[in-house]
């Protein structure tokens, strides 16, 4: 079933709300707790003269605002991108049916045009709000009104190009959410090298825990943020690649399934 923009909207508002409070629950009650021990437990070590090598925890490299932020978005982004594959997916489906049964070796003249569109006006509204249905009812339309194929030709061309501007321009919320991943890590690098410095004074003294822990802020952030703009990117383009295919394949459909039968007199 084709989603409203409406539906669609709501979908993506519902998705953030849930990527909030998943994200915000797991940190609070693993992320952030674990996190604190193991910062705890490494104070504890260094107050006692303990400066062997501290082993990395990955909880400590995720535990700030910054990289929660990047989780969310990630996880919006994410959600985002399966609902559009999930379109693609039923677009597609139409591909693997034959929506005109025509016969091989038929001809379609202009005068028959109307009784092949009854078909696809049988179809749900929903149902017609899919590529390919409207690609077939628009070559018919125009074939009947105008005898003319290369006419059919452009109209297929036309409904195809006009729906690949409109998956394109719906990936713009993604685009944006790639964008703001990397940004938000900066700012972490930013707030964590202002701490640190504001700290030096305490390393001069031989204190440095607080300056390695703002350091750890300002290097983590950044690469989480560039981890998970790397895989949103991937996936992206994944589907990217499922909307281009889906156009070619609609516009190869009509040309072997329509307009090789289409014939005037």
């Amino acid at each position: 079933m084709r989603h409203s923009p409406f539906s669609e909207f709501y979908y993506q508002l519902i998705a953030l709300m849930v990527s909030i409070i998943v994200v915000h629950t797991i940190y609070i009650t693993i992320v952030r707790p674990r996190a604190e021990e193991v910062l705890h437990e490494q104070a504890e070590r260094q107050a006692a003269g303990d400066f062997t090598e501290l082993k990395r925890s990955g909880y400590v490299v995720i535990k700030d605002y910054e990289q929660e932020a990047c989780f969310i978005l990630a996880l919006w982004a994410t959600a985002i991108i399966g609902f559009k594959m999930r379109q693609s997916t039923l677009d597609r489906q139409f591909l693997n049916q034959s929506l005109l049964d025509i016969d091989h070796g038929t001809r379609i003249l202009p005068e028959d045009t109307r009784q092949y569109s009854r078909s696809l006006q049988a179809l749900s509204p929903s149902e017609r709000e899919y590529l390919l249905p409207r690609a077939l009812l628009a070559a018919l339309q125009r074939f009947g009104s105008t005898r003319n194929i290369q006419d059919v030709s452009t109209a297929v061309r036309e409904v195809c190009e006009t729906q690949a501007d409109r998956l394109d321009s719906e990936l713009a919320m993604i685009r944006y959410i790639v964008w703001a991943i990397p940004s938000i890590g900066f700012i972490g690098t930013v707030r964590g090298i202002s701490q640190a410095l504001g700290q030096a004074h305490r390393a001069v003294e031989g204190d440095i825990i607080g300056v390695t822990v703002s350091l750890g802020v300002a290097f983590n952030s950044t690469f989480i943020a560039l981890v998970i703009s790397l895989f949103i990117m991937f996936i992206m383009h994944q589907l990217q690649l499922m909307q281009e295919r889906l156009v070619l394949d609609t516009q190869s459909y009509c040309d072997i399934n329509l307009l090789r039968h289409l014939a005037v007199r």
